[in-house]
């Protein structure tokens, strides 16, 4: 029977599994190194990735599925009946949200699409996309699809751990977090994305400040209604689950996903983040 189908897009990092299970019809973006290479993001080797960037003269870069990789997901699931609720990573970091409009303009699809700015990247862009596809699960048409995850927009709150604003200086997305650009690459910034930007919100002088403060947020976020929570990391596996015990013990809840932001974040935040999103649960219900 035809219904709503949610697509998303590999910056939100959810678990392969996860996704499978909640329908999540997700496109991968790319990475291309200075030798002429393109991968999939979820084809790139993290490790080889990040250590091309601290050796290469030409970085490399990264790019949005393209409007065609979007006309061929969405083609078949207009011809199929259903309808699409397309959710991706914030129009102020990415052109995306832009390929799939023109998508969907090029299918002449009307309503039937239905693109969603997330505002967000991460464990904020997954927590909304669930959102959504649980919505759509429940059998809800397509505009209350579209507004559930608006309204996940609207209540979640996302914050992040950087080593250091090296990788944010030198890709260039560093937004209002460049006041802080100088000595503070000493520093471990903390920020949060605000308006669809990372922004700045902290800085520490040490990695386990750090840590004790995004316990800190989460302490915050639980006090004023939030329980469902994501966690997430790049290269950096042992400290992910140390805030996974610790925000466990806050929320008293299990985290909805826990996983490890690919390159085409990882580009511009480096290794060594840590992350936490947190919205209230009754938006996944």
């Amino acid at each position: 029977m035809a219904g709503v189908v949610v697509v998303s897009d590999s910056t939100a990092y959810l678990p392969r599994r996860l996704a499978e299970v909640n329908g999540v019809h997700v496109l991968s973006q790319y990475v291309h190194f200075g030798d002429g290479r393109q991968e999939p993001e979820d084809e790139t080797d993290l490790d080889a990735f990040f250590e091309e960037m601290r050796a290469a003269e030409e970085l490399p870069t990264t790019s949005h599925p393209t409007t065609d990789d979007f006309e061929a997901a969405y083609r078949p699931l207009l011809d199929a009946g259903d309808d699409v609720v397309s959710v991706h990573i914030s129009s102020t970091l990415s052109k995306t949200c832009e390929a799939a409009r023109e998508a969907a303009a090029r299918l002449d699809a009307g309503d039937r699409v239905r693109v969603i700015d997330s505002q967000s990247a991460g464990a904020g862009l997954g927590l909304i996309t669930l959102a959504a596809a649980r919505r759509a699960s429940a059998g809800e048409r397509s505009e209350r699809v579209a507004a559930s995850a608006e309204d996940a927009r609207r209540e979640l709150k996302v914050w992040f751990a950087l080593d250091t604003l090296e990788f944010l200086k030198r890709g260039g997305r560093i937004g209002p977090a460049g006041a802080w650009i100088g000595a503070t690459l000493r520093v471990k910034p903390i920020l949060t994305i605000e308006d669809g930007q990372m922004t700045p919100v902290e800085r520490v002088r040490t990695s386990e400040r750090a840590f004790e403060r995004i316990v800190d947020y989460a302490r915050q976020r639980h006090s004023s209604g939030a329980d469902a929570w994501a966690v997430q990391h790049v290269r950096s596996p042992e400290e992910a689950e140390r805030l996974v015990d610790s925000c466990r013990a806050v929320f008293e809840t299990d985290p909805v996903f826990v996983s490890e932001i690919g390159a085409v974040v990882g580009a511009h935040t480096g290794p060594g983040l840590i992350g936490l999103g947190a919205m209230p649960a009754r938006l996944l219900t």
